[in-house]
């Protein structure tokens, strides 16, 4: 059965595990599957752009937010980074800056983003930040990590279903098997990206020994 779906997944769940009494609990299994698998990552599939006006101290961040890589104002010219900091770190620093100005700092606290010093106008930013995995459910048939990687799913569900089933011999089958699917999936996303890179060479001119 090719893995191509929530559904697909499910039903081979079951063929692997040999039972036809686990359909209220194989969808636990690649629940938490999905949350091993998310702390396995990022990779750079997960990684999103947001655009968001900056007019006041906090802004809402983005429903999939799980870790922010950079937070650019792209209004200003030339277009600025900010830099992160610690919440605590960005406290310490209110001393400093008591009025408005264009921002300079910024830190996540609780679901939102608070910069430093507070805007004086609206800047439109960029937040390059990781989403969240996009989990499967009946609504949601598929993600990028099933449609790549159906073995990562596969293997991981199996092995949460390890407890349930208890002393199944089978846990040192799929143990192996996971960490490798795992581990090609984290290379070939490296690979990827490197490939996304550009390469330049420059020629030395040979000398010309008169």
């Amino acid at each position: 059965m090719a893995l191509t779906s929530y559904s697909a997944l499910k039903a081979s769940l079951a063929d692997w595990l040999n039972r036809d009494d686990l359909t209220s609990v194989i969808p636990d299994f690649i629940s938490m599957a999905e949350a091993q698998i998310e702390r396995r990552l990022p990779t750079q599939k997960m990684v999103k752009r947001a655009d968001a006006t900056i007019d006041t101290p906090f802004s809402a961040l983005p429903a999939d937010f799980l870790s922010a890589k950079s937070l650019v104002l792209t209004s200003t010219a030339p277009v600025q980074q900010l830099e992160f900091l610690s919440e605590d770190e960005l406290d310490a620093k209110k001393s400093i800056y008591r009025t408005t100005g264009k921002p300079r700092y910024f830190a996540l606290v609780g679901n939102q983003i608070e910069v430093l010093p507070p805007p004086d106008t609206g800047y439109t930013a960029e937040l390059t930040y990781v989403a969240t995995l996009a989990k499967l459910s009946d609504s949601n048939a598929s993600n990028w990590v099933l449609s790549r990687h159906p073995d990562v799913y596969l293997y991981g569900s199996l092995l949460q279903a390890a407890p349930y089933l208890r002393d199944d011999e089978r846990v040192g089958l799929w143990t192996p098997l996971y960490a490798q699917a795992i581990e090609d999936m984290i290379i070939q996303n490296e690979r990827a990206a490197f490939s996304q890179g550009r390469l330049s060479m420059k020629v030395k001119p040979t000398r010309v020994i008169p």
